[in-house]
């Protein structure tokens, strides 16, 4: 029996409604992205799919108590849960710069846990 799904592929601006079929021989069919990065992503997204985390995270000393961030690149979607758990327990010492990596190699994905703002120490 074949496995069907569609997605919006967000791999560029065009947003093509993509569908795929796992044949039962494993091999993948995949229709409807105008572009070559869509065929990738539907692949991804059938058989491990990745998303970007945002969230925040607590600041010691810092203007602000929280400052954002973002993973990079996307984290396996069934690993956010585990990812989140982690997260809580992170504080960082102001000051905190946009670009940042707060956490490098978050649950030994390779993935990097960045600062998307930017917060001031505390005067």
């Amino acid at each position: 029996m074949s496995e069907k799904i569609t997605v919006v592929c967000t791999s560029c601006p065009l947003g093509c409604r993509v569908n795929i079929t796992k044949k039962p021989d494993g091999s993948f069919a995949v229709s409807g992205n105008k572009c070559h990065r869509g065929y990738d992503f539907a692949v991804e997204e059938m058989t491990n799919p990745k998303r970007v985390l945002t969230t925040s995270i607590r600041v010691i000393k810092g203007k602000l108590p929280l400052v954002s961030v973002k993973t990079v690149p996307r984290i396996p979607k069934n690993l956010i849960p585990a990812a989140m758990k982690e997260i809580k327990k992170i504080k960082v010492e102001a000051p905190v710069r946009t670009g940042d990596v707060l956490v490098k190699d978050l649950l030994g994905t390779g993935v990097n846990l960045v600062a998307t703002r930017s917060v001031e120490k505390e005067e």
